[in-house]
């Protein structure tokens, strides 16, 4: 298969059609086009389900995949992965329903990981993109995290650092990094399924983030996940985040992991004066968290798929 016929791309959508059309047609501006593109439809109720049936019916390439119900951001994103992996694509690039990438955004991140591995030798488990506010400030809830020796490898012609976590906000996955580490975790609903993904599978290599890559990610807000934030409205993610990351840290660093996570959340929200009936709901999650352990599920290593 060619660079252009192993790529993918996934889509998560919900409710956002205005939005999901920008993305769409900043899809078929891109200087390499996916060959298949999943929009994963989260049993929207508005227009987006009959829209997107026109879509596939002029553009074959655009493939309508819509779930029975919300099964969330994660969810959504786990039917991708698979969805993509059992067509046999080399390459996945997962992206939200309201992130327009520039035209050659995901050009420059094929291009990355592979001139990456053939200067350095290392395999990238993944590539990511600069993501940018509506205004043109870097996104605040979509910086990558880095590792110790980030800059080691930067220059001006190989522009990448190395990362050890990033969102689903225009991310490149090569189908080893799925085969070795398997697939997002589908019952995290909402929050930390990308960071969760992206710290598993960067147990074989760091990520590389490639600055030159951008898209803009368009949210109401420019924050970040700040457990300060909790209010009435967004408690219902708070939980969501709280749970999934206790439930991580659990996994992977043991009681010492969620004791430091714990602490830093509880300085967050004195920090801004959460409500206290709002902290004992984080703290519940949190606790929630520590024996919530969902299977993570691997491609059949029998069919390879």
């Amino acid at each position: 298969m060619n660079i252009r016929s192993s790529l993918a791309a996934v889509i998560v959508t919900y409710n956002r059609l205005d939005k999901l059309k920008r993305v769409i047609a900043a899809l078929q501006a891109q200087t390499c086009l996916p060959e298949r593109v999943f929009v994963i439809d989260n049993a929207s109720t508005d227009e987006t389900g009959s829209w997107l049936t026109q879509l596939q019916q002029d553009d074959p390439r655009f493939q309508h995949v819509r779930l029975p119900e919300n099964i969330g951001g994660a969810g959504g994103f786990y039917e991708g992965a698979r969805v993509a992996y059992e067509e046999g694509y080399d390459f996945i690039w997962f992206s939200d329903d309201d992130a327009y990438p520039d035209p050659n955004a995901i050009e420059l991140l094929l291009t990355g990981i592979k001139d990456f591995e053939a200067r350095f030798t290392w395999r990238p488990s993944f590539a990511c993109s600069a993501v940018k506010w509506t205004n043109g400030d870097l996104c605040e809830m979509n910086t990558p995290s880095t590792v110790w020796d980030w800059p080691r490898f930067y220059s001006p012609e190989t522009p990448y650092f190395l990362v050890g976590s990033c969102s689903f906000v225009s991310v490149l996955v090569p189908r080893w990094a799925i085969q070795k580490h398997g697939f997002p975790i589908k019952e995290y609903f909402i929050w930390y399924d990308d960071a969760e993904y992206t710290q598993r599978i960067a147990k074989s290599y760091p990520g590389i983030y490639c600055p030159n890559s951008v898209v803009v990610h368009d949210v109401p807000e420019n924050k970040g996940v700040n457990y300060s934030l909790v209010n009435q409205a967004n408690i219902w993610k708070f939980r969501y985040g709280a749970r999934n990351e206790a439930s991580f840290r659990r996994r992977e660093q043991g009681w010492a992991g969620v004791a430091v996570f714990a602490r830093g959340v509880r300085r967050q929200m004195r920090q801004g004066n959460v409500e206290k009936s709002l902290r004992r709901e984080v703290y519940k999650a949190i606790w929630q968290g520590c024996s919530f352990n969902p299977q993570i599920i691997r491609p059949d290593p029998d069919t390879g798929v």
